[in-house]
């Protein structure tokens, strides 16, 4: 893990979650990746979440996983940590994945609630304890019941604190109580999952954030933390603020977040490639109006 890292931001502050770039024809664009990892940690990020929902991991084989992770560690050294995402609706399959993230040099693992099942409580918590005791890497626990139609309640979360693998959580789940009651009553990393809460969730207690807008504006999100930790909240306010038009139309405009940010990055000279099925590329009018914003943010 690099220099930056804390135990109270286990896998460092700015954190991307980086797209997973393909070729023209569809196939995995390992330069391509090693590129885009490369800038993105140059301009700020200090953490790369690999093969997480940005990173299309629906449509990626387990051996195009092992593969992302050697080849953007060969990219990045030291500079940042990888966490890769093992999520499954398979415990036996995630814990197979996961030993495959070890091997490749992963640093962290990002395990979401197992989906489609929708199993209570009690077989999410086994499942978590299980991929805990699988591997030697820390864990960060992905809440995102909007795509795994499962949320982690608070109260497994507080049983799931006490193992010492587990040491972090990606928030997506729109419970801003909950994540402020945890932040206090536990040691867990809280990560900001949902690029319009980086600044908020931040701002009571939490590690940083694990962004998709980073991938277009990886220096425009540090920034934002960046101030605010140099007390200049102000700032970190209206830096924030001037962000959300681009954050609402890359995470709240009718695309998911890996096809506007693959919409955007070839416009800043950046490796993309097409997203796979059963994702379509933004139109030429989706594009055009992303494209304004970012212009706009940039300027």
């Amino acid at each position: 893990m690099t220099a930056e890292t804390t135990p109270m931001t286990p896998f460092g502050r700015t954190l991307c979650a980086m797209i997973t770039p393909f070729t023209p024809t569809g196939a995995l664009d390992l330069e391509g990746a090693q590129r885009l990892a490369d800038h993105l940690v140059a301009q700020g990020c200090d953490g790369l979440v690999l093969s997480g929902t940005t990173g299309e991991s629906p449509t990626t084989t387990d051996a195009e996983k092992s593969a992302l992770i050697t080849a953007v560690r060969q990219a990045v050294g030291t500079r940042a940590t990888i966490v890769a995402g093992v999520g499954t609706p398979d415990t036996a399959h995630t814990a197979e994945l996961a030993r495959g993230a070890e091997k490749a040099g992963a640093d962290g693992l990002l395990v979401t609630a197992p989906y489609y099942s929708l199993p209570p409580q009690d077989a999410i918590e086994a499942h978590f304890l299980e991929i805990a005791d699988t591997t030697g890497l820390p864990l960060v626990l992905y809440d995102i019941p909007s795509r795994t139609g499962t949320r982690i309640a608070p109260d497994t979360l507080l049983r799931l604190a006490e193992h010492p693998a587990i040491v972090a959580v990606k928030d997506c789940s729109y419970d801003f109580l909950a994540a402020q009651k945890l932040i206090s009553r536990t040691d867990l990393a809280y990560y900001a999952g949902s690029d319009e809460l980086n600044l908020a969730l931040y701002a009571v207690g939490g590690a940083g954030c694990v962004s998709t807008v980073a991938n277009v504006v990886p220096d425009r999100v540090r920034a934002v933390l960046d101030a605010f930790d140099a007390g200049d909240t102000a700032r970190a306010a209206r830096l924030q603020r001037q962000m959300t038009p681009l954050i609402e139309a890359m995470m709240a405009g009718g695309l998911p977040g890996a096809v506007t940010a693959k919409a955007l990055l070839p416009v800043l000279g950046l490796p993309a490639g097409p997203v796979r099925p059963p994702l379509r590329p933004a139109g030429p009018r989706a594009t055009a109006r992303l494209t304004a914003l970012l212009d706009d943010l940039t300027a």
